[in-house]
């Protein structure tokens, strides 16, 4: 179909083909914003979680931590809750729900605006069926009052034309809902990472505090026992003796 061909057909359809075009623009451009955004967000993460796994898996937290309060990204914000809750308990349970309220703050984010790609889609298709009821109505109106002749040709033709709004519509509705479901599922996609570092991280923090747990104690069993070792090292001097030499010399022949 050539330019000319597409204009024609825009053309015949009426009134209705504005508003669907209307809405698969608005489509587009929600798409294209989400696209670039979501694009932009897995990169970040990726590229932050490469740099924070090695430092997390060593135990240096407090460097971690110093890494993550220079970096806006998504995994950043979910991980300094949890390293900021470190630094009051240890629980892995307190550290695991500060992560989760960090979720519960990204997700809406990261789904931002993509629903309504699927409602454009749906609106462009029932656009379409609405263009073509309305343009059947008017054939018949102006067939009731044709020539007999005439009206089994101007009907065809009418029908014709009113059918183009509902080709349009879908034309527009099918691509809506094939980026509508891309976007799901890079969201998805994006979220199932976050969980992912999230969990690895509640890690490495539970074999830290289990290495440090450990050493602490064999360090308290090498210790030597204080006062056991103290009174056990005294040692009983006798009292002196006198010698004949020591002797009171008056006393002597």
């Amino acid at each position: 179909m050539g330019i000319y061909a597409m204009i024609a057909f825009f053309q015949k359809g009426g009134l209705f083909m504005y508003p669907i075009l209307l809405v698969f623009v608005a489509g587009l451009a929600i798409t294209l914003e989400r696209w670039l955004e979501l694009t932009r967000v897995r990169n970040t993460n990726r590229k932050m979680w490469y740099l924070l796994q090695p430092v997390l898996a060593n135990g240096e937290f407090d460097k971690a931590q110093s890494m993550i309060n220079d970096d806006d990204s998504t995994i950043s914000q979910m991980l300094g809750m949890g390293l900021a809750r470190m630094g009051v308990v240890r629980r892995r349970e307190d550290i695991e729900i500060a992560m989760e309220e960090s979720m519960m703050e990204i997700i809406p984010k990261l789904e931002k605006r993509t629903p309504y790609v699927g409602l454009l889609s749906n609106i462009a298709t029932l656009l379409g069926l609405l263009g073509t009821i309305m343009g059947l109505i008017e054939a018949f109106t102006a067939v009731a009052n044709a020539n007999p002749a005439e009206k089994a040709d101007l009907l065809s033709a009418s029908i014709s034309v009113a059918m183009n709004t509902t080709a349009f519509g879908l034309m527009a509705a099918i691509p809506l809902l094939l980026f509508h479901a891309k976007l799901t599922s890079t969201t998805g996609q994006i979220v199932d990472s976050l969980e992912m570092a999230s969990v690895k991280a509640l890690n490495n923090i539970s074999d830290f505090n289990k290495r440090h747990i450990e050493m602490t104690s064999s360090i308290r069993d090498d210790e030597p026992q204080g006062g056991a070792l103290d009174q056990s090292s005294e040692v009983i001097q006798p009292p002196e003796m006198e010698t004949d030499s020591e002797a009171d010399p008056g006393t002597g022949g």
